[in-house]
């Protein structure tokens, strides 16, 4: 049976929308076999995505992307990824591997303590809960390269929908590590009883998602990755992946690639011409280091909502990557919270406002967050600045400390 691809694609939208309908996987491997024997990654992330546009909703697709992986399960499973070790792919893979066996390990001693009564016979199991909870808090970055390095950069490709998914997903993941940590916290405030029982729970819940979560990343987003990324793409991909950092438990030999961090040291290092301000001069490298060295981090979002700017401090509090660069500002938060993200920019637009401040702890830090209406002497609005601060240390302040008080 040939089909025009056209066709094909309306089949394949057609098989999905039966699965929705609540129609049997395996009936429908039987009758769209033809269509299915050729199927790969990046077809099932557009069609997906047609479906989304065309009104499916998103928590829709995203809850029932198991059931489409059963009926496309063979075709997946038949690609090959030929590329090397050190390819960022193949680097989030071998996390995904390592991740997928703290999640075993935290099963198995979950699993174990269920038939031990005494609290006082599990030391050396509760060290190793917690040496798993320290490798999943650390496993943060391996979040935080693919939200801000591999799903712009899809984007950018025109594949949307299945990067919104899976980071929806990433924030499930969240959830159940957040469980995990507070559980080893509060240890010794629980009683034995109940911490077997949320451990068993969380422990559960982890490896559930953690599995499936991965087998869709390994075989539908990464392939698709690999079929629309050029080789220039995966080459700011990994230097990109270096900027953010790694965890704790990647490999070592899949780390090192010194001679991309010389080149990128050489293109930063270019001078270019004088920039005139109304209050004096300033090269573009007195601007960037001026910038960088602000004891807060700015993002500035044009006046079509588009990211344009950040600046490149040493120690960001909130991951910024060169990927982001001309993103929808919505498509660089959660979906839970892009409603409010509107909200502030349309009140900076139609000039209601003209801030927007919000104050959160995170990793023990008290963290400002304020967003500033930017506008040209008339008042006409030109973007959005976000800026970010650490109060921690500020808020500590006490008296007075003058600048004769100072000693190098």
């Amino acid at each position: 049976m040939s089909e025009s691809g056209e066709d094909k694609k309306k089949m394949l939208k057609e098989l999905i929308r039966q699965l929705h309908a609540g129609s049997s996987p395996e009936q429908l491997k039987a009758k769209f076999k033809d269509v299915l024997k050729d199927v790969n990654s990046e077809e099932i992330a557009k069609i997906e995505e047609e479906l989304v546009k065309e009104g499916m909703p998103r928590a829709e697709i995203q809850r029932l992307c198991d059931v489409h992986l059963a009926v496309f399960r063979e075709q997946l499973e038949g690609q090959k990824l030929q590329i090397p070790a050190v390819h960022p792919v193949s680097i989030l893979m071998e996390e995904h591997k390592i991740m997928l066996q703290l999640a075993e390990k935290l099963n198995t001693v979950a699993g174990k303590l269920q038939r031990i009564s005494d609290k006082s016979y599990v030391a050396d199991d509760f060290h190793q809960i917690e040496h798993v909870s320290r490798d999943f808090q650390d496993s943060e970055k391996h979040y935080l390269r693919e939200e801000n390095v591999l799903f712009p950069l899809l984007e950018k490709h025109g594949i949307t929908e299945p990067p919104a998914i899976m980071w929806m997903e990433h924030d499930q993941i969240r959830q159940n590590k957040r469980k995990l940590f507070k559980l080893v916290e509060e240890y010794d405030a629980l009683s034995f009883e109940d911490f077997k029982k949320q451990l068993k729970e969380t422990a559960e819940a982890l490896n559930s998602i953690l599995s499936s979560h991965f087998y869709k990343e390994n075989n539908i987003l990464f392939p698709t990755a690999l079929r629309v990324f050029t080789e220039q793409d995966w080459k700011e991909t990994r230097r990109e992946f270096d900027e953010i950092g790694y965890c704790c438990f990647t490999p070592e030999g899949l780390i090192a690639m010194p001679e991309e961090k010389e080149a990128k040291a050489e293109e930063k290092a270019m001078p270019e011409g004088v920039i005139q301000f109304g209050a004096g001069t300033l090269t573009k490298e007195e601007v960037e280091a001026i910038l960088n060295t602000l004891p807060v981090d700015i993002t500035f979002v044009d006046k079509d909502d588009s990211v344009k700017y950040f600046s490149e401090g040493e120690k960001r509090i909130f991951a910024r990557t060169r990927a982001i660069i001309g993103r929808k500002v919505q498509q660089c938060h959660p979906q839970k919270s892009v409603h409010i993200v509107n909200k502030i920019v349309e009140s900076f637009k139609n000039g209601k406002r003209n801030v927007a401040e919000f104050w959160i702890n995170m990793n023990n830090r008290l963290i400002h967050i304020r967003y500033f209406a930017v506008r040209d002497k008339s008042g006409k609005y030109l973007g959005t600045m976000e800026v970010t601060q650490d109060l921690t240390d500020i808020k500590k302040i006490e008296g007075e400390k003058r600048l004769l008080d100072w000693e190098g």
